[in-house]
């Protein structure tokens, strides 16, 4: 082999060996997405990742205005980072699709509400109890309808919306309609 020939053929041999070999030693792997539905990582919306509506944040309205005008209200706390936020993140998609024209829905995050003065009943810190999932339903004279903890069943937020709204309760009783999100349709058409 000639000097000039090395000197001319380096650079290609140098780039093809680069392509041809794993660089995780260098930090150059391709990065991953490493969204999970079961850990308490920060995904980013988890409304749009695991609920398929990333629409349901930021809420329409603000708690104060949403009673100002008498609207009931249904306030669900999260966490974008908390995997019981994450598994419950399809019942507040739901909750929408079945009342979203009859009450405000508001998932609100948590963050901006820790340590921070409760400013009365038309502040979202004066309903929250430190937990997540939570989910409120006030009426429209901001009644209390149900405050409960963790994954609540539909079927029980669905009761309580029907008595703050005087509406009666979706098709089925009150019963969950949506089986799963996010669905792939993998079905190929043959020609």
């Amino acid at each position: 082999m000639s000097v000039r020939w090395l000197r001319r053929s380096l650079p290609a041999l140098c780039l093809l060996l680069l392509t041809l070999l794993p660089l995780p030693w260098l930090g150059l792997a391709p990065l991953q997405a490493r969204a999970a539905l079961t850990t308490n990582s920060y995904d980013g919306n988890i409304y749009a990742l695991y609920a398929g509506n990333g629409s349901l944040v930021p809420p329409r309205s603000t708690l104060e205005q949403a009673m100002a005008a008498g609207r009931p209200v249904v306030i669900v706390y999260y966490l974008d980072d908390a995997s019981a936020s994450k598994r419950y993140a399809p019942v507040v998609s739901e909750l929408q699709r079945l009342w979203g024209n009859a009450v405000e829905l508001m998932p609100l995050a948590t963050d901006p509400l820790q340590n921070r003065p409760d400013d009365g009943p038309t502040d979202p810190a004066h309903y929250w109890n430190g937990l997540v999932p939570q989910v409120v339903v006030l009426d429209g004279t901001g009644t209390v309808r149900l405050n409960a903890d963790g994954p609540v069943e539909l079927n029980r937020i669905n009761a309580a919306i029907s008595a703050a709204t005087g509406l009666p309760l979706p098709q089925g009783d009150g019963q969950e309609t949506t089986v799963s999100f996010n669905e792939l349709n993998s079905e190929v058409v043959s020609r």
